[in-house]
């Protein structure tokens, strides 16, 4: 079984046209999915990273949005042309693409509380 060394998860999340939070869908998420599964493989990482299509990850004022793990690095904004830079800075290079990342105050939800026993 392959052991993967990070994960990408892209939000292909479809809203109604009509919903204000818009959705990642509507922003080109399918293709960009297609585009990162493709610059990865093509790389030869298929058995070091793993690319995959997500459901809501509840961004979605800031789709299209990916989460890399296991740095849990959050990407905003994402387009076609920065397919290759998140491939290389990132999935190879193991340095997150600044200018795309969410920082975690604005990412919707909780935050996790540490455990004090950890």
């Amino acid at each position: 079984m392959a052991k993967f060394q990070r994960h990408l998860f892209i939000c292909i999340n479809e809203r109604a046209a009509e919903n204000p939070k818009g959705c990642c869908a509507s922003k080109g998420a399918v293709e960009i999915a297609s585009a990162l599964k493709k610059a990865a493989y093509d790389r030869g990482l298929k058995r070091v990273v793993r690319i995959n299509k997500a459901g809501c990850l509840d961004q979605c004022a800031v789709g299209v949005t990916c989460v890399v793990y296991p740095e849990a690095v959050w990407y905003g904004g994402v387009t076609l042309d920065d397919v290759d830079e998140i491939v290389e800075r990132h999935l190879i290079g193991g340095e997150p693409v600044a200018r795309l990342v969410l920082p975690a105050e604005r990412l919707t939800g909780r935050a996790v509380t540490p455990d004090p026993s950890s």
